[in-house]
């Protein structure tokens, strides 16, 4: 524990820390403690932790069996090299394995999100030999070379000089926001299917490793595909020999009420790259899931990727408890319950807001998404690079009451622990209905 006063922590975060995603020096807020869905600032003050951080910390803070797990396994191996196993790790390997579909083999773990995606890369070229990769533009799938080029949106900017080769940009089913008015899901799903089709077959299907999508767009939006385009998406791979990579950074671990998001569609991916829900954050881990056929493939072709901290026993320990505990407590049953009453919350928010143009959920996976002009589908921001002065504020507003949550261009994200109550809920969302009673009123 920090013997940091609050001024010393606020002064040498200051002066010494480089935060990730912003510009210049900010007034970051000190965070003394945590607990359950809430955690408290130096000055007492508490509040509502509505996107779990990073949409990581699914279980809350202060769960016992996972700090007790970890403390039990410092004591006995906190660390040990790649090259052998552990009690932690092929307890953990097999677990992740028995929750995937019957099509996975192997787990190759790494450290988080980015070094999951980067895996997912290199089994893919290497197992099929090819090169290119598609990947949609309003995606994010982490930030070191490869993933950072992977992802579609403006923090791939800063690695694109110059851009490695191979890495294409197609656009997701972004209903909401197209100027074609579609009938229904399974319209949307044949436009924009037919779209991809077509960039398959002018990219050459023969030189296209793998198509990586979100299984539901995160972080820029919580885009959830139509009907029918999970499931096209996976035929079009099998007719064209590509790898299906589903990113269940975000999504994966119940987020969603199944463990994995594609889950909701049934399909069945070639890779599953996975992190933050996988250890809630406790401790940081990642991995990818690869398919019977990679992994046998991989018994007589070197896997010539690796981390010093692959599979590190603190984590993987980290991991068998939360696995666990997601099953002993039911937490899908949870948040399929729960899940109700969130996207009942959106639906009245969006009804008595007209700053609100729309809101999108799926378990305790959802998104407000603010329009200047909700009937013409205007923004309130445009699109861009730096965060917007209008989203700041916003966001700012909603801290200030106790509402914690991140969100890009004009959605708020709101992503919840997973154990969070409908009383707990309600509350939270009292404060965003405040908030956006003064959007309405002074920022459209």
């Amino acid at each position: 524990m920090s013997e940091l006063t609050r001024e010393q922590v606020m002064e040498y975060d200051h002066e010494y820390n480089q935060h990730p995603w912003l510009t210049g020096n900010i007034e970051a807020t000190p965070v003394e403690r945590a607990e359950g869905i809430y955690f408290w600032d130096y000055n007492g003050k508490k509040y509502f932790d509505m996107s779990s951080q990073l949409a990581n910390v699914n279980l809350g803070y202060g769960n016992k069996d996972i700090i007790e797990a970890v403390q039990k396994q410092v004591e006995i191996l906190p660390y040990i090299a790649p090259a052998y196993a552990s009690g932690p790790r092929s307890e953990l390997a097999k677990m992740l394995v028995d929750l995937a579909p019957d099509n996975i083999g192997k787990v190759f773990f790494t450290c988080g999100g980015s070094d999951a995606n980067e895996a997912a890369i290199y089994a893919a070229r290497t197992f099929t030999g090819k090169n290119k990769i598609l990947s949609r533009y309003r995606s994010y799938h982490g930030s070191t070379l490869g993933s950072g080029n992977l992802s579609g949106d403006t923090r791939r900017f800063a690695i694109e000089k110059p851009a490695p080769s191979g890495f294409l940009k197609f656009f997701d089913p972004y209903v909401y926001r197209s100027k074609i008015e579609f009938k229904n899901d399974e319209e949307a799903s044949d436009y924009y299917l037919g779209l991809l089709e077509d960039q398959i077959q002018y990219e050459g299907a023969d030189q296209i490793a793998a198509i990586e999508i979100e299984s539901i767009t995160g972080a820029n939006g919580v885009i959830i595909p139509p009907d029918g385009y999970m499931q096209g998406l996976r035929k079009l791979c099998d007719k064209y020999g590509i790898l299906l990579i589903c990113d269940e950074v975000m999504a994966g671990f119940g987020r969603t009420g199944k463990m994995f998001g594609f889950e909701n569609w049934g399909i069945k991916p070639d890779i599953i790259s996975f992190a933050k829900g996988v250890t809630c954050g406790y401790v940081q881990l990642g991995g990818i899931l690869i398919s019977k056929e990679i992994a046998k493939y991989f018994e007589t072709h070197t896997f010539l990727y690796g981390l010093t901290y692959s599979g590190h026993s603190l984590a993987c320990a980290a991991g068998v408890a939360c696995v666990h505990y997601y099953s002993e407590h039911k937490i899908l049953e949870h948040v399929n319950e729960v899940g109700k009453y969130f996207g009942e919350l959106l639906e009245n928010i969006k009804k008595n807001h007209k700053s609100v143009g729309d809101v999108r959920y799926i378990g305790l996976f959802g998104a407000v998404e603010l329009m200047q002009d909700r009937d013409k589908k205007i923004p309130l921001v445009p699109y861009g690079y730096d965060e917007d002065a209008k989203m700041a504020k916003i966001k700012s507003l909603l801290k200030e009451r106790g509402f914690a949550c991140f969100g890009r261009e004009n959605n708020l994200n709101i992503t919840p622990p997973l154990i969070i109550t409908r009383e707990e809920l309600r509350a939270a969302f009292d404060i965003l209905d405040e908030v956006l009673t003064i959007v309405d009123n002074e920022f459209i």
